[in-house]
């Protein structure tokens, strides 16, 4: 069918979408054509998408990012590759819970019965996902080795308990890593965050922290940018120093992490987090009562709120004073609500000639501001932490064994920590923003905690042989939070047998964040239904690390991030040989819709199963591929699922008028056809692998309607360059379109099963171009044009231009200055 609807739409109702779908889906299960081969000799590739979450059925999203990921599998598959192609289901958390809650049910009931629903629109949508490793994560075969890899941690010391603030949403009952606060709000639900003081379960990431930051440097050319960066910023590194503070009334210096040791001299206060327990010590009775209401005050206040610059500074004078250690003078100390209590000790120096939020808090409160560095000419701002020449370190007429004036801040910095080494006040150190990971939760539906709690022997082991620690049966209102895991009401569950002392003890009431479960899914997937380890270390090594990982950025640091730390783990653990999970990473934008996000509130939802009845699974799927780049949002309100539609019936046609015989030889074909055919296989090559799917989508769109041309006004259907260049259109529209892709390989005389087809091969004679266009310019304007000869030299080029008869008509008279050549394809001649 044309654009237009004619003439061919009298072919159109010949393709029916919905009898090719029902046709060719029982035929792809029985070939079952992408099983994985462990013992294959072809070379390995990994193909892995972010797994789904069985919040209901699949939606736009889905659609969109399964069939670019569809797109590089099918790919390598025909390029020769054993390609391992997994999917399963992200089956613990939230959305299952609170639905159970809500519909007093059991969260298994409403999460199997989603993820059978799933189930069934991912076959329906075409993927090549090989489901013989199907799992979910909320299976106990699965959480048994959950719990397992926890224990390693923790026997590694990389899991640990303590007490400390954490990020509390008030709507889902349960705390929060920080990577889990967006703006301040639960990133699941959207509420906003408070903080209390817990006793936490925590995985060390932090002892990663530099390798984390470091390896980006070798994901930078195969990950997104802007997903590298927010890694980078989140680990944030910090190159400083930790100074110590001699505090009255108390034994013990206190000590705090300064980016700016060169700024020692204007310390003129200190702070320390409201809600830091060292807050707590120091506060003189005189204070108490002031303090403590302000901290209830500021516990209502999120991190994000905290930290906002244009927030007003507040604080309460504790009542106690510090020593400046290189000059010896005493100043308050306060505490205050723009300090984080997990950051560092909790304590800062204030330096207010060097940082605005310490300039506005000396503002606020009437403390001194002195400048330890030079202000540029014509600065008329607060707080300066720019480069210039130290000043006032220490001011004119002051005694001090440690001169920094005149010094550049990089001279400042490196005087002043050595220094500070010298007299035993400080040491040169490292700091980064990235916290232990907080993975204790206080709901239900998530793998229970591994660890028995004795009053004799503390923390135990759950011994590997008692595992999976399976969920006890809980619904209805047993399941509902209440400030403390609902684990902790199922009183036979939780007393039990210490593995130590066989004295009484209880099982750990929380369970593990679900980004636990999601951390390590990719290894299990190797060896899915082995039940004598996590994962078979020898297929781990040979089938990874993961070739292209395809996924949101909305994970760019939660996931990512966490799977990053896990890998590393165990690889020191000896369980792996590789550094990193993902080799390259496919970040795809998201499905909107009139330039917004697709909510029912908003009354522009689409749904996927009602676009797929109404044009067809391929449809939708080119749709989605052709629009945009795959990094980029796309607008379903701006794009066409119908023209896509239109496209596949024109390209489906083309199998039906071919009259050469399969198997015919293309040699003596149409040479013009077969150089567009083979043009496009080979630009078709490079841009999939450069993940350029749209632009491979379109190089197919221009050789259907070549062939087509050929076809209706060229060299006719019996020519054999038709069935190579249909061939061809059916093998690349497989990548994107494989039920369409499937009926015209039946329609051409082959078996089914165009997904195993090897890719075409390009004959290169056929890439050399017989001729070129050059255009000939006077004075920048275009005269004429001429074929000429590819290699074509520029003394040739420029003696058949000045000889072409309308040049030189157009030249008579006037003189040549100067001819510009560019061969094959320009000749500027300047008169």
């Amino acid at each position: 069918m044309t654009q237009d609807g004619s003439p061919e739409a009298t072919g159109a109702a010949s393709y029916d979408v919905a009898a090719i779908q029902d046709k060719w889906r029982p035929v792809w299960d029985k070939l079952d054509l992408f099983r994985a081969d462990d013992s294959s000799p072809k070379e390995k590739r990994y193909a892995l998408t972010m797994f789904p979450y069985p919040s209901g059925d699949l939606h736009m999203g889905h659609a969109e990012v399964m069939a670019l990921h569809d797109v590089a599998a099918r790919y390598w598959w025909m390029k020769g590759y054993e390609v391992l192609n997994p999917m399963g289901w992200d089956s613990f958390g939230l959305p299952a819970e609170n639905a159970a809650i809500k519909n007093d049910e059991h969260p298994a009931t409403y999460t199997y019965g989603n993820i059978e629903t799933q189930y069934q629109s991912f076959k329906r949508y075409g993927t090549s996902f090989d489901w013989s490793r199907r799992f979910n994560t909320s299976d106990p075969e699965y959480y048994r080795w959950t719990q397992w890899l926890f224990l390693k941690f923790h026997e590694k010391g990389l899991a640990y308990r303590k007490r400390s603030p954490v990020n509390w949403c008030p709507n889902d009952q349960t705390v929060l890593a920080n990577e889990q606060v967006v703006d301040g709000a639960c990133e699941r639900c959207g509420a906003e965050v408070t903080k209390r003081e817990l006793t936490q379960w925590y995985f060390r990431t932090t002892e990663y922290a530099q390798e984390l930051l470091d390896s980006l440097d070798d994901l930078a050319p195969t990950w997104p940018s802007k997903v590298v960066n927010a890694q980078r910023n989140w680990i944030g590194r910090s190159e400083g120093a930790h100074v110590s503070f001699e505090i009255s009334g108390r034994d013990e210096p206190i000590t705090v992490f300064t980016t700016r040791p060169d700024t020692i001299f204007g310390t003129t206060f200190m702070v320390v987090a409201v809600d830091a327990a060292l807050a707590a010590e120091l506060v003189t009775d005189e204070q108490r009562g002031a303090f403590e209401a302000y901290r209830e005050e500021i516990r209502k206040a999120s991190d994000i709120d905290r930290l906002a610059t244009d927030r007003p500074k507040t604080g309460v004078d504790l009542g106690v004073v510090a020593t400046n250690p290189v000059t010896g003078a005493q100043m308050p100390v306060w505490a205050t609500d723009y300090v984080l209590a997990d950051y560092g000790t909790g304590a800062v120096m204030g330096v207010p000639g060097g940082d605005q939020r310490d300039w506005e808090f000396a503002t606020a409160m009437g403390l001194p501001i002195i400048r330890t560095t030079q202000t540029p000419d014509g600065f008329d701002g607060e707080a300066y932490a720019g480069e210039g020449a130290t000043i006032n370190s220490p001011a004119v007429g002051v005694d001090c064994a440690l001169d920094l004036n005149g010094l550049d801040v990089s001279a400042a910095k490196s005087r002043a920590i050595a220094f500070l080494e010298e007299i035993g006040a400080g040491t040169g150190t490292v700091n980064f923003r990235l916290r232990d990971w907080l993975l204790s939760r206080q709901r239900y539906w998530g793998a229970p905690i591994p660890i028995i709690h004795c009053p004799v022997d503390g923390e135990v082991p759950v011994p590997a042989e008692q595992l999976p620690v399976l969920l006890p049966e809980l619904k209805g209102a047993d399941l509902k939070p209440k400030g403390t895991s609902p684990l902790g009401g199922a009183a036979e569950w939780v007393a039990v047998t210490c593995p130590t002392c066989g004295g009484p003890a209880e099982r750990d009431t929380d369970t593990m964040d679900t980004f636990v479960d999601s951390s390590w899914y990719f290894f299990r997937y190797v060896s899915p239904q082995d039940t004598t380890q996590a994962f078979d270390s020898e297929l781990a090594n040979a089938w990874g690390p993961i070739d292209l990982y395809v996924g949101g950025d909305e994970h760019a640091v939660l996931h990512l991030l966490y799977s990053r730390f896990f890998t590393k783990a165990l690889r020191d653990m000896g369980l792996i040989t590789w550094d990193e999970p993902f080799s390259a990473y496919l970040s795809q934008g998201k499905v909107l819709n009139e330039g917004r996000k697709m909510s029912k509130s908003l009354g522009n939802g689409v749904n996927l199963g009602d676009q797929l009845d109404a044009f067809g699974v391929d449809a939708v799927r080119l749709t989605l591929v052709f629009a945009s780049p795959p990094e980029d949002n796309i607008d379903w309100a701006d794009v066409s699922p119908s023209g896509s539609l239109r496209f596949l019936q024109r390209a489906w046609r083309l199998s039906g008028d071919v009259e050469s015989a399969a198997g015919a030889s293309a040699a003596d074909g149409d040479r013009a056809l077969r150089q567009v055919t083979h043009r496009t296989i080979a630009d078709a090559d490079e841009l999939v692998a450069s993940h350029r799917f749209n632009v491979m989508v379109a190089k197919v769109m221009e050789l259907v309607n070549a062939t087509r041309k050929a076809i209706d006004s060229g060299c006719g259907p019996a020519d054999p360059a038709v069935r190579e260049a249909t061939e061809t259109v059916a093998i690349l529209l497989s990548l994107v379109a494989p039920y369409t892709a499937e009926e015209m390989w039946e329609q051409l005389g082959h078996q089914p099963g165009i997904a195993r087809v090897s890719w075409p091969e390009v004959d290169e004679a056929l890439l050399v171009e017989d001729s070129v266009t050059a255009v000939i310019q006077i004075k920048g304007k275009v005269k004429a044009r001429l074929e000429v000869a590819p290699d074509i030299s520029e003394a040739d080029l420029e003696a058949a231009a000045l000889a072409e008869p309308s040049i030189a008509a157009q030249l008579d008279g006037q003189t040549v200055r100067k001819v510009i050549v560019r061969a094959p394809k320009l000749v500027n001649i300047v008169v």
